[in-house]
């Protein structure tokens, strides 16, 4: 089995849900995905990882860090840089990850970001699930903010409802590993 199989089964497994959803985006919808089941589990990890760190090096990125808005984002960046440590050689380089908060702290360093992220650093954003873009549009504006370099955005998922196109016309390139289309789902479901 590929990896491209195995998420595919681990996603219809685990994270997709039918019946009536509100999402994030206000949108409705009669199939939900929750990643986070798949993204969070052991199996996932590593099949995300590889997958990930090869979408990466696939779009010619070569980042030094890879992070998202927390919380979709964080095991998906954790897993891909853990993927560059165990699949590291003389001529690839370690992928830190970092996580974007919601909001600032309101105590101590008052950090919007933390981990892994230093000015000046060429960065990916990370999603798990896209649908209107707006949370990897967030996520990319503070990674600028705080000197981030944005070389593009990587989803473990496209629902294919305009999010992709949304963040493409803002001049970023997105990869996706899989889109709804191929999990046999569709908008009009």
């Amino acid at each position: 089995m590929t990896d491209q199989e195995a998420l595919r089964r681990l996603l219809l497994q685990r994270s997709v849900q039918q019946g009536d959803f509100i999402l994030a985006s206000g949108r409705r919808s009669s199939f939900y995905i929750d990643c986070r089941l798949t993204t969070m589990s052991a199996e996932g990890m590593v099949i995300i990882g590889r997958m990930g760190l090869a979408a990466i090096e696939g779009a010619g990125w070569a980042p030094q860090a890879v992070g998202g808005l927390t919380l979709g984002a964080d095991p998906v960046a954790y897993a891909i840089a853990a993927a560059s440590f165990l699949n590291r050689t003389a001529a690839t380089s370690l992928v830190d990850a970092f996580t974007v908060r919601k909001e600032a702290k309101t105590h101590g360093t008052k950090r919007l970001i933390e981990g892994n992220l230093r000015d000046g650093d060429a960065v990916v954003v990370i999603e798990d699930v896209i649908t209107s873009g707006a949370s990897a549009a967030r996520a990319a504006s503070a990674i600028e903010d705080a000197g981030g370099n944005v070389l593009g955005v990587l989803a473990v998922v496209d629902r294919e409802e305009g999010g992709r196109q949304m963040l493409e016309s803002a001049g970023r390139k997105v990869v996706t590993l899989i889109g709804v289309s191929d999990l046999g789902l569709d908008q009009g479901q």
